[in-house]
């Protein structure tokens, strides 16, 4: 068995050579969305984009299975081989790999079910809901295969191999992005044409990513490795249901923000569409930022596990430190961007009248206000659940979220109007900082005093 770099290799370079293959990879998810959104302003108009916002919450929950079963099973297998428990990685790796085939599967078979009873949930308008419908019908045949791809670059990277884990998720973007404007505005398809790319995209990633089975390193598999066993995959839940809860909570949020948005926008000059449209490009915008992070997460958590697992505690500390600080740079740079430049960034994302410009600069100034704070959440949610500690994760990943977001967007409406719904980003985002920051604190000096005795 190869000796495992990541119990002896410096933390600044692990982090490197980690963290940046799975912040591309991680990005790569919201270029998805991105590059199709850009490519309908300008093919479809407005209309078109909130469709693609409404249509995008499938996608949110197609991630949080991943993640559920990605980042449980990859946590799993970084500590058993810090414990040097090499069949039990095994095990935990192909049983993760079976969850995320069948909960692919019977996704697609839910979605495409409840199809347009979810779209009206969403929040899908009169005029938006043909373009919406059109566009998920399509984009759901491709979400057992992301779910896969999401699932196995967590592996891959828990493997030591981040590169090729970002290499599968470039492949696609690429692809999907060529052939977008070639089905868009060439074979003249529309919003399907953005839909048959991501899709095409994700099947090519898919590929790459099961042809890793037979190239891992440190894990060595057998046909009973992949026999199902239902404690086994409630092990693997578990570690992952901090970071799945989080993106289940984003989906909530999201419907009950597009919902706010439409009842309040109507009694104001923006409309309904208005908001809806506009709340997308913020949100999918921020996205990236986010998805900065969540590489920066995902690229850590190995580091941690594996150290946590063969008790080196002051490597553990280091890299997590280290990755906050990689996190306040990147969010120091998104504040200046989204204060200063909310326009040029908006237009990117199509044309639209003088209230959308409005309604748009005014929402990306005023929800993510702080920014420069709202990814530490993130990291100190994957911290917990790296080192085993999945409730604590989880209940981390739920603050910003369910325990403060949600209840706020409710509530300051009320008496803030549509002002309220924007309002509740800032002050969720401060509110789970706090909290993060506390909680943190408190284990660091836990595991501190457990190395002096």
């Amino acid at each position: 068995m190869t000796e495992n770099p990541l119990g002896y290799e410096k933390i600044s370079k692990l982090l490197k050579n980690f963290a940046v293959p799975s912040i591309v990879a991680s990005l790569v998810g919201s270029i998805y969305n991105i590059v199709d959104q850009i490519f309908i302003g300008q093919g479809v108009g407005y209309l078109g984009n909130a469709a693609t916002n409404v249509a995008y919450p499938f996608s949110t929950i197609c991630l949080a299975i991943a993640l559920l079963v990605g980042i449980g099973s990859a946590s799993r297998v970084s500590l058993c081989l810090g414990r040097k428990e090499p069949k039990a990685a095994a095990k935990a790796a192909g049983n993760g790999i079976v969850l995320m085939g069948i909960f692919g599967i019977i996704y697609l078979l839910v979605g495409e079910t409840f199809l347009s009873l979810l779209l009206k949930a969403f929040g899908a308008t009169t005029d938006v809901f043909p373009y919406a419908k059109q566009y998920a019908s399509i984009t759901l045949i491709g979400m057992p295969f992301l779910i896969v791809t999401n699932g196995m670059s967590n592996l891959i990277r828990a493997d030591g191999k981040p590169k090729y884990s970002m290499v599968c998720m470039v492949v696609g973007a690429i692809i999907n992005t060529i052939l977008d404007p070639i089905f868009i505005f060439v074979c003249d398809w529309g919003i399907a044409g953005a839909a048959w790319a991501t899709v095409i995209g994700q099947i090519f990633s898919f590929i790459l990513a099961l042809r890793y089975l037979w190239r891992f390193q440190t894990i060595h598999f057998e046909k009973e490795s992949f026999l199902l066993d239902i404690k086994e995959s409630m092990k693997i839940c578990s570690m992952g249901i901090s970071s799945s809860s989080n993106q289940i909570a984003v989906t909530v949020i999201q419907i009950i923000q597009y919902n706010s948005l439409t009842y309040y926008g109507a009694l104001t000059k923006y409309g309904t569409d208005i908001p809806l449209a506009a709340c997308g490009i913020v949100m999918k915008t921020n996205a990236i930022i986010l998805a900065i992070v969540v590489g920066i997460s995902q690229g850590t958590q190995p580091i941690i596990g594996f150290n946590y697992g063969a008790r080196q505690y002051h490597r553990v500390r280091e890299a997590y430190l280290l990755a906050v600080k990689w996190n306040l740079v990147v969010s120091t740079i998104a504040f200046i961007a989204f204060q200063f430049f909310p326009q040029s960034i908006i237009s990117l994302f199509g044309n639209g009248d003088e209230l959308y410009f409005e309604f748009a600069v005014l929402f990306m100034r005023t929800y993510l206000f702080m920014v420069l704070v709202n990814g530490v959440q993130l990291l100190s949610s994957s911290f917990f659940t790296a080192i085993g500690k999945s409730l604590r994760g989880a209940l981390l990943a739920l603050t910003r979220q369910t325990f403060f977001l949600i209840p706020l967007t409710l509530l300051l409406p009320l008496r803030f109007g549509i002002m309220g719904v924007l309002l509740a980003g800032p002050v969720a985002d401060f509110s789970a900082f706090v909290l993060s920051v506390v909680l943190v604190g408190i284990e660091l000096k836990k595991q501190k005093n457990s190395l002096i005795i």
